[in-house]
């Protein structure tokens, strides 16, 4: 391994750093539906995303050779360049973090590497019909894919479950639930570790250590396996929370519907070598698995806000890895600077997440109250068979805020 400097060195850290954040960014993605319906412990939750993500890294090197030779021109990147690249994805992974919101790392390396090519060797160095077949046209379409999948089949776990025992059908479906997460942790280390992959990959490449179109050597793979791995278990209970809980309230049917969905979504984007966003991916389904259920709603307000997270990514760990770069260039202290001003401000941010911790111990408290559309929605939802004396009681009741009568009436 000629040629591995300093600079070389810091990028390899700070990639895998980059992967470490990933991981429990993504954990989410796999084990938040497990563990809002109660088929999982979150604690074994989570611990079984970590190994299925380190063997998911072994199965396939498509999505890696996506970013280390299809997205940029690497004949002009700069080990550099991958540091500035990195510092804008690491950055946007821990502030979406920190609020709760699950956008995509994908996306967050992708703009930091787009955004610091250009800062080097101008926008001539980014290829835009890769970018645009095998990054954009996936963030949108799977999404829409995976959420309208996850929707028929929800339906049709409740059509062909109607008549089944209850508790019965429950306990299978939580059975299925865990298999189906596990599933989605494969998914995820299949696509994503990769990713890390082709970052180093690149950097490799750059700093002259490997050949020009190499595939990714085996303790890349492993590292990357394992760092991806280690942050999946500490867990993103954050962004577990707002998957699980904010969003819609999942039962063990609909959960099943959305991993299941998901995963086909993720294999088969990752074969295809589509960088493909998991978040992107198990957030469509779990929202397609909220309006599936008769009642069921989909807290838009928190939609929303990720939908926004979602548009901002790209361009903000761009802007990021622009402004690295150009202080990078400055010289050796330019990087210095570049890594203390991130070490600083990911310090930051983990202590202004001490103020309100959320952990296994918490992550299935109550959420957000419904917005207004949500409200709207529940209030022209026929309720479900069984219920409508309860909700008819509580009507009654409501315009006095007098107490009501013990529901004895049928209805």
């Amino acid at each position: 391994m000629e040629n591995f400097s300093l600079i070389l060195a810091i990028v390899v850290v700070t990639a895998l750093a980059f992967d470490f954040t990933n991981g429990f960014h993504d954990t989410a993605n796999a084990m938040a539906t497990t563990i809002s319906t109660g088929a999982l412990k979150p604690k074994v939750a989570v611990a079984m995303s970590a190994a299925l993500n380190l063997v998911g890294a072994f199965l396939s090197v498509e999505v890696a050779n996506t970013i280390s030779k299809g997205l940029v021109d690497e004949s002009g990147i700069r080990p550099e360049v991958i540091f500035a690249a990195l510092v804008g994805a690491i950055l946007w992974n821990l502030l979406t973090w920190l609020v709760g919101l699950p956008s995509s790392s994908s996306h967050a390396l992708m703009g930091g590497l787009i955004g610091a090519t250009i800062a080097s060797a101008g926008m001539g160095a980014v290829h835009g019909d890769v970018l645009v077949t095998k990054v954009l046209i996936p963030a949108i379409a799977a999404p829409l894919v995976a959420g309208v999948a996850a929707m028929l089949a929800t339906r049709l776990s409740y059509t062909l479950g109607r008549k089944a025992d209850g508790k019965a059908a429950e306990k299978g479906y939580r059975a299925g639930q865990i298999a189906s997460a596990g599933l989605v942790s494969l998914a995820h280390g299949t696509n994503d570790a990769q990713k890390t992959m082709g970052i180093i990959t690149l950097a490799l490449v750059a700093g002259g250590a490997v050949a020009p179109d190499s595939d990714p050597p085996v303790w890349v793979i492993l590292s990357a396996g394992l760092a991806i791995a280690l942050g999946t278990y500490l867990g993103g209970w954050r962004i577990i929370r707002t998957m699980g809980k904010g969003l819609t309230d999942l039962q063990p049917q609909q959960g099943f519907a959305a991993q299941t969905s998901a995963a086909t979504v993720i294999l088969a984007s990752s074969h295809l070598g589509f960088s493909l966003s998991t978040t992107h991916s198990v957030s469509g389904s779990v929202m397609g698995a909220g309006l599936g259920r008769k009642g069921g709603v989909v807290r838009w307000s928190t939609a929303t806000r990720m939908f926004v997270a979602w548009g901002l990514t790209l361009p903000a760990a761009a802007l990021v890895g622009a402004l690295a770069e150009y202080v990078t260039g400055f010289g050796s202290w330019g990087t210095a600077v570049v890594a203390v001003f991130l070490v600083a401000s990911s310090a930051a941010i983990w202590k202004l997440s001490r103020r309100e911790v959320v952990d296994h111990n918490n992550v299935n408290d109550a959420d957000e109250p419904a917005g207004v559309v949500t409200t709207a929605i529940a209030m022209v939802t026929p309720p479900p068979t069984g219920t409508v004396t309860e909700n008819l009681t509580a009507t009654i009741a409501a315009p006095t805020g007098e107490p009501a009568a013990s529901p004895a009436t049928t209805v």
